[in-house]
Protein backbone atom coordinates (compact mmCIF):
# COMPACT_ATOMS: atom_id res chain seq x y z
CA UNK A 1 0.00 0.00 0.00
CA UNK A 2 1.53 3.63 -0.95
CA UNK A 3 1.17 6.24 1.56
CA UNK A 4 -0.27 10.17 0.85
CA UNK A 5 3.34 11.15 0.35
CA UNK A 6 4.52 8.32 -1.64
CA UNK A 7 1.38 9.22 -4.32
CA UNK A 8 2.38 12.62 -4.28
CA UNK A 9 6.20 12.09 -5.23
CA UNK A 10 4.75 9.91 -8.00
CA UNK A 11 1.92 11.85 -9.33
CA UNK A 12 3.97 15.06 -9.21
CA UNK A 13 6.77 13.14 -10.96
CA UNK A 14 4.44 11.96 -13.70
CA UNK A 15 3.18 15.48 -14.06
CA UNK A 16 7.02 16.50 -14.50
CA UNK A 17 6.99 18.91 -12.17
CA UNK A 18 9.37 20.61 -9.50
CA UNK A 19 8.42 20.71 -5.85
CA UNK A 20 7.96 24.71 -6.93
CA UNK A 21 6.22 24.35 -9.54
CA UNK A 22 3.98 22.72 -7.83
CA UNK A 23 4.46 25.05 -4.71
CA UNK A 24 3.37 27.85 -7.15
CA UNK A 25 0.27 26.47 -8.47
CA UNK A 26 -1.14 25.71 -4.89
CA UNK A 27 0.22 29.01 -3.67
CA UNK A 28 2.06 27.82 -0.77
CA UNK A 29 5.79 27.50 -0.11
CA UNK A 30 8.27 24.94 -1.46
CA UNK A 31 8.87 23.45 2.25
CA UNK A 32 5.88 22.27 2.54
CA UNK A 33 5.34 20.43 -1.08
CA UNK A 34 8.41 18.82 0.72
CA UNK A 35 7.08 18.15 3.64
CA UNK A 36 3.92 16.84 2.37
CA UNK A 37 6.54 14.34 0.42
CA UNK A 38 8.63 13.31 3.59
CA UNK A 39 5.52 12.48 5.42
CA UNK A 40 6.48 15.40 7.91
CA UNK A 41 3.17 17.11 7.26
CA UNK A 42 -0.14 16.79 5.54
CA UNK A 43 -1.99 19.52 3.45
CA UNK A 44 -5.30 21.03 5.21
CA UNK A 45 -8.58 19.93 3.26
CA UNK A 46 -8.64 22.83 0.62
CA UNK A 47 -4.79 21.91 -0.74
CA UNK A 48 -6.29 18.35 -0.85
CA UNK A 49 -8.98 19.17 -3.03
CA UNK A 50 -6.73 21.34 -5.40
CA UNK A 51 -4.22 18.17 -5.71
CA UNK A 52 -7.30 16.20 -6.67
CA UNK A 53 -8.03 18.63 -9.24
CA UNK A 54 -4.68 19.15 -10.10
CA UNK A 55 -3.42 15.36 -10.97
CA UNK A 56 -7.39 14.26 -12.19
CA UNK A 57 -7.61 11.94 -8.83
CA UNK A 58 -9.96 11.84 -6.18
CA UNK A 59 -9.23 12.90 -2.63
CA UNK A 60 -10.25 9.48 -1.28
CA UNK A 61 -7.59 8.03 -3.23
CA UNK A 62 -5.39 10.70 -2.27
CA UNK A 63 -5.71 10.18 1.73
CA UNK A 64 -7.05 6.52 1.94
CA UNK A 65 -3.67 4.05 1.81
CA UNK A 66 -6.08 0.92 0.78
CA UNK A 67 -6.91 3.10 -2.96
CA UNK A 68 -3.54 1.99 -5.07
CA UNK A 69 -4.98 2.94 -8.43
CA UNK A 70 -6.32 6.70 -9.26
CA UNK A 71 -10.19 6.07 -9.84
CA UNK A 72 -10.84 6.97 -13.69
CA UNK A 73 -13.96 8.17 -15.39
CA UNK A 74 -15.86 4.88 -17.11
CA UNK A 75 -17.25 7.21 -20.22
CA UNK A 76 -16.66 10.19 -22.10
CA UNK A 77 -20.17 11.74 -20.35
CA UNK A 78 -19.20 10.51 -17.15
CA UNK A 79 -15.59 12.36 -17.15
CA UNK A 80 -17.66 15.40 -18.42
CA UNK A 81 -19.98 15.63 -15.51
CA UNK A 82 -16.96 14.99 -13.32
CA UNK A 83 -14.98 18.34 -15.13
CA UNK A 84 -18.20 20.46 -14.38
CA UNK A 85 -18.42 19.54 -11.09
CA UNK A 86 -15.13 20.12 -10.22
CA UNK A 87 -15.42 23.80 -12.24
CA UNK A 88 -18.60 24.35 -9.93
CA UNK A 89 -16.36 23.35 -6.72
CA UNK A 90 -13.54 25.46 -7.70
CA UNK A 91 -15.75 28.37 -8.03
CA UNK A 92 -17.65 27.43 -4.98
CA UNK A 93 -14.19 27.69 -3.40
CA UNK A 94 -13.07 31.16 -4.66
CA UNK A 95 -15.74 32.45 -3.06
CA UNK A 96 -15.37 30.64 0.43
CA UNK A 97 -11.88 31.87 1.00
CA UNK A 98 -8.91 33.29 -1.30
CA UNK A 99 -5.48 33.46 -0.49
CA UNK A 100 -2.19 34.59 -1.73
CA UNK A 101 1.37 34.77 -0.83
CA UNK A 102 4.38 36.07 -2.62
CA UNK A 103 6.97 33.92 -3.17
CA UNK A 104 9.60 36.72 -2.22
CA UNK A 105 10.35 36.91 2.04
CA UNK A 106 11.85 39.55 4.42
CA UNK A 107 12.43 38.00 7.92
CA UNK A 108 10.84 34.79 7.26
CA UNK A 109 7.79 36.37 6.24
CA UNK A 110 6.12 36.68 2.74
CA UNK A 111 6.10 40.21 1.39
CA UNK A 112 3.07 40.02 0.78
CA UNK A 113 -0.15 38.23 2.17
CA UNK A 114 -3.68 38.40 1.54
CA UNK A 115 -6.28 35.91 2.81
CA UNK A 116 -9.75 37.03 2.23
CA UNK A 117 -12.75 34.62 3.56
CA UNK A 118 -16.39 35.49 2.43
CA UNK A 119 -18.85 32.90 4.61
CA UNK A 120 -18.45 33.77 8.41
CA UNK A 121 -18.08 30.35 9.00
CA UNK A 122 -14.75 30.11 7.41
CA UNK A 123 -13.61 32.89 10.01
CA UNK A 124 -13.20 29.68 12.15
CA UNK A 125 -10.55 28.25 10.58
CA UNK A 126 -7.12 29.39 9.66
CA UNK A 127 -7.42 32.22 7.65
CA UNK A 128 -4.83 35.43 8.22
CA UNK A 129 -3.26 36.84 6.18
CA UNK A 130 0.82 36.99 7.90
CA UNK A 131 3.12 39.11 6.38
CA UNK A 132 5.41 42.53 5.98
CA UNK A 133 1.99 43.75 3.91
CA UNK A 134 -0.95 41.36 5.09
CA UNK A 135 -4.38 42.63 4.11
CA UNK A 136 -7.78 40.28 4.68
CA UNK A 137 -10.37 40.14 6.85
CA UNK A 138 -7.84 39.30 9.82
CA UNK A 139 -4.73 40.58 8.91
CA UNK A 140 -1.12 40.43 10.87
CA UNK A 141 1.86 42.71 9.77
CA UNK A 142 4.46 45.58 9.41
CA UNK A 143 1.56 47.18 7.46
CA UNK A 144 -2.03 45.48 8.43
CA UNK A 145 -5.28 46.57 6.29
CA UNK A 146 -8.55 44.09 7.82
CA UNK A 147 -11.32 44.28 9.33
CA UNK A 148 -9.30 43.36 12.67
CA UNK A 149 -5.83 44.27 11.76
CA UNK A 150 -2.83 44.10 13.99
CA UNK A 151 1.03 45.91 12.81
CA UNK A 152 2.99 48.74 13.00
CA UNK A 153 0.89 50.28 10.79
CA UNK A 154 -2.73 49.42 11.06
CA UNK A 155 -5.84 50.69 9.28
CA UNK A 156 -9.08 48.20 10.03
CA UNK A 157 -12.57 48.30 11.86
CA UNK A 158 -10.56 46.83 14.91
CA UNK A 159 -6.52 48.50 14.57
CA UNK A 160 -4.41 48.11 16.81
CA UNK A 161 -0.72 49.21 16.24
CA UNK A 162 2.08 51.37 16.65
CA UNK A 163 -0.11 54.10 13.73
CA UNK A 164 -3.76 52.91 14.14
CA UNK A 165 -6.60 53.84 12.16
CA UNK A 166 -9.93 52.12 12.63
CA UNK A 167 -13.29 52.80 14.17
CA UNK A 168 -11.64 51.30 17.17
CA UNK A 169 -8.17 52.23 17.06
CA UNK A 170 -5.91 51.47 19.44
CA UNK A 171 -2.12 52.23 19.06
CA UNK A 172 0.81 55.09 20.35
CA UNK A 173 -1.22 56.96 17.84
CA UNK A 174 -4.56 56.30 17.11
CA UNK A 175 -6.98 58.34 15.05
CA UNK A 176 -10.48 56.66 14.67
CA UNK A 177 -14.66 57.33 15.87
CA UNK A 178 -13.17 56.11 19.12
CA UNK A 179 -9.19 55.93 19.46
CA UNK A 180 -6.99 55.15 22.73
CA UNK A 181 -3.55 55.57 22.96
CA UNK A 182 -0.21 57.65 23.81
CA UNK A 183 -1.83 60.21 20.85
CA UNK A 184 -5.38 59.83 20.15
CA UNK A 185 -7.45 61.84 17.90
CA UNK A 186 -11.14 61.18 17.23
CA UNK A 187 -14.82 61.88 18.21
CA UNK A 188 -14.17 60.20 21.74
CA UNK A 189 -10.69 60.07 22.36
CA UNK A 190 -8.48 58.78 24.95
CA UNK A 191 -4.75 59.53 25.04
CA UNK A 192 -2.69 58.95 27.73
CA UNK A 193 -0.24 62.08 26.91
CA UNK A 194 -2.12 64.01 23.87
CA UNK A 195 -5.77 63.58 22.75
CA UNK A 196 -7.98 65.64 20.40
CA UNK A 197 -11.74 64.75 19.89
CA UNK A 198 -15.11 65.69 20.46
CA UNK A 199 -14.45 64.27 24.43
CA UNK A 200 -11.25 64.18 24.75
CA UNK A 201 -9.57 62.92 27.60
CA UNK A 202 -5.35 63.23 28.07
CA UNK A 203 -2.96 62.90 30.70
CA UNK A 204 -1.13 65.69 29.65
CA UNK A 205 -2.73 67.96 27.29
CA UNK A 206 -6.82 67.90 26.16
CA UNK A 207 -8.13 69.59 23.14
CA UNK A 208 -12.22 69.18 22.38
CA UNK A 209 -15.48 70.36 22.58
CA UNK A 210 -15.49 68.71 26.26
CA UNK A 211 -11.53 68.32 26.75
CA UNK A 212 -10.45 67.07 30.49
CA UNK A 213 -6.23 66.64 31.27
CA UNK A 214 -3.48 68.43 32.61
CA UNK A 215 -3.62 70.93 30.28
CA UNK A 216 -7.39 71.65 28.69
CA UNK A 217 -8.92 73.72 25.57
CA UNK A 218 -12.21 73.37 25.16
CA UNK A 219 -15.96 74.60 24.83
CA UNK A 220 -16.09 73.38 27.92
CA UNK A 221 -12.67 72.41 29.99
CA UNK A 222 -11.40 70.82 33.14
CA UNK A 223 -7.74 70.43 34.45
CA UNK A 224 -5.06 72.16 36.15
CA UNK A 225 -4.65 74.75 33.17
CA UNK A 226 -7.89 75.63 31.11
CA UNK A 227 -8.18 77.75 27.86
CA UNK A 228 -11.72 77.92 27.30
CA UNK A 229 -13.03 78.79 23.83
CA UNK A 230 -15.55 81.39 24.96
CA UNK A 231 -16.18 83.43 21.54
CA UNK A 232 -13.58 81.77 19.66
CA UNK A 233 -10.09 81.21 20.07
CA UNK A 234 -7.21 81.45 16.63
CA UNK A 235 -4.44 79.08 16.09
CA UNK A 236 -1.95 81.40 17.44
CA UNK A 237 -3.69 82.23 20.86
CA UNK A 238 -4.44 78.27 21.27
CA UNK A 239 -0.48 77.57 20.44
CA UNK A 240 1.00 80.40 22.81
CA UNK A 241 -1.26 78.90 25.97
CA UNK A 242 0.16 75.59 25.26
CA UNK A 243 3.58 76.47 25.14
CA UNK A 244 3.41 78.37 28.12
CA UNK A 245 2.86 75.17 30.22
CA UNK A 246 4.64 72.81 27.76
CA UNK A 247 7.17 74.59 26.23
CA UNK A 248 9.25 71.45 25.06
CA UNK A 249 6.13 70.15 23.08
CA UNK A 250 7.09 69.06 19.91
CA UNK A 251 6.38 71.85 17.51
CA UNK A 252 5.22 69.28 14.77
CA UNK A 253 2.17 68.10 17.68
CA UNK A 254 1.89 71.75 18.91
CA UNK A 255 0.65 72.76 15.23
CA UNK A 256 -1.95 69.88 14.98
CA UNK A 257 -3.07 70.48 18.31
CA UNK A 258 -3.57 74.30 17.87
CA UNK A 259 -5.39 73.75 14.69
CA UNK A 260 -8.12 71.11 16.61
CA UNK A 261 -8.23 73.75 19.38
CA UNK A 262 -8.82 76.79 17.11
CA UNK A 263 -11.45 74.52 14.99
CA UNK A 264 -13.46 73.19 17.81
CA UNK A 265 -16.77 74.11 17.00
Amino acid sequence: MKTFSEKLLELRRREGLSQEQLADRLGVTRQSVSKWESGAAVPELSKLVALSDLFSVSVDYLVKDRLEEPERPATVASSSTAKLEEQVEEISRFFRAWTWESNAKLFGLPLVSICFSFYPHMMRNRRTARGIIAIGNIAVGVIALGLLSVGVFSIGALSVGALALGALAFGLAALGPVAVGLLAFGPVALGLWYAGGVAALGGRIAVGVAAVGETAVGYDAAGKHILLWGDGLTQAEVEMFLLEHHPDLWRPLLKLLALFGSNIK
